[in-house]
């Protein structure tokens, strides 16, 4: 039988084009568009179980400011990052990535007075602000080494916490985020199928509109 090494030298040639385009196309769509991400914490509890897979998109925040109420992945302040060309491409995309990245709630904004009063609630400029999506109120200590305030979230930085206050590694513990951190916004929850939907953010009281 005689192989035509012509048209074995075409299909390697179509099928490594095909891998490249596949890949660019992937590139792009991660570091532009929006990325998979997983729960792998109970933080975000009773909203966002462990397991779930939700869509994060990059776009919005392009165009507009976080909002409170928005849940968003980001890289900790208190983490540092790997610099490296590697990791800074890793962390464009959402993939192979080492650093940690976290996910939570966005509670204050920049130039608000947040303070956490344990057994009450957190209040933003001095009111109370009206959290029905939290799983309970926070009922442990502020030391003096946390961020419970009262306390002027600084401009380009966002106060964040978890929906499970009890539970949740989030400013209290170590400060405001960056904006610059920010990877993005949860929008859709894909997996499992019974819990299949989109991320909607919470109506606020008059103090938190």
């Amino acid at each position: 039988m005689k192989i035509d090494k012509e048209k074995i030298k075409f299909l390697l040639k179509e099928t490594v084009e095909t891998i490249v385009t596949v890949l660019i196309l992937v590139i792009l769509i991660r570091s532009v568009l929006g990325e998979p991400r997983w729960i792998p914490s109970s933080s975000m509890e009773p909203n966002l179980q462990i397991g779930d897979n939700l869509i994060i998109e990059k776009v919005s925040y392009r165009f507009g400011e976080p909002q409170r109420g928005d849940i968003i992945v980001f890289y900790p302040p208190h983490h540092e990052l790997d610099p490296s060309m590697w990791g800074k491409f890793a962390r464009m995309i959402g993939f192979f990535s080492k650093d940690e990245a976290y996910i939570k709630r966005i509670i204050a904004l920049p130039g608000e007075e947040v303070k956490v009063v344990p057994n009450e609630g957190v209040y933003i400029n001095g009111e109370l602000l009206d959290e029905p999506y939290q799983k309970e109120v926070y009922t442990g200590l502020c030391t003096e080494d946390m961020y419970c305030g009262p306390y002027v979230v600084p401009e380009h930085s966002y106060y964040m916490m978890g929906d499970n206050r009890n539970d949740s590694t989030d400013s209290r513990f170590w400060g405001v985020l960056p904006e610059k951190r920010i990877v993005g916004k949860a929008v859709f929850r894909f997996w499992p199928i019974y819990r299949v939907g989109v991320i909607n953010k919470p109506e606020y009281n008059s103090q938190g509109s």
